[in-house]
């Protein structure tokens, strides 16, 4: 479980998508109950106030809920999860196809590295 962050977001978003990334994965299932605050803050390294804020959010969101003397667990997704991989996905392809057009490729050839690039990888 490691936790890597950089400096282009606030933490605790970064945190945020890294749990919905685990949940997108299939890493972090419906029901599964999510470590306590400091635990997981530890793990991470960061504030338990950091942590606190993310977990919060997830939970306003609705991706956790909370029982109260049981801690906090991974809501039912739904279309939560297609949902993330969707946005997950579209970030990565907006950077990649962002990265090709600063280097001068127009679309047709955005798409025909995409296919040559899957092509050799099916070798």
């Amino acid at each position: 479980m490691a936790w890597k962050f950089t400096n282009d977001a606030p933490i605790y978003l970064q945190i945020m998508d890294e749990i919905k990334l685990r949940i997108a994965q299939g890493r972090l299932k419906p029901g599964d109950k999510v470590p306590a605050v400091r635990d997981l803050a530890i793990k991470a390294g960061v504030n338990p106030n950091t942590m606190q804020k993310a977990l919060s959010e997830l939970e306003r969101e609705g991706v956790l809920y909370s029982q109260r003397t049981s801690g906090r667990f991974v809501a039912e997704q739904t279309d939560a999860e297609t949902n993330f991989k969707i946005s997950i996905s579209t970030k990565h392809i907006e950077n990649y196809v962002n990265g090709m057009r600063e280097l001068g490729f127009d679309n047709n050839e955005i798409i025909n590295a995409v296919k040559r690039y899957l092509n050799e990888e099916e070798k």
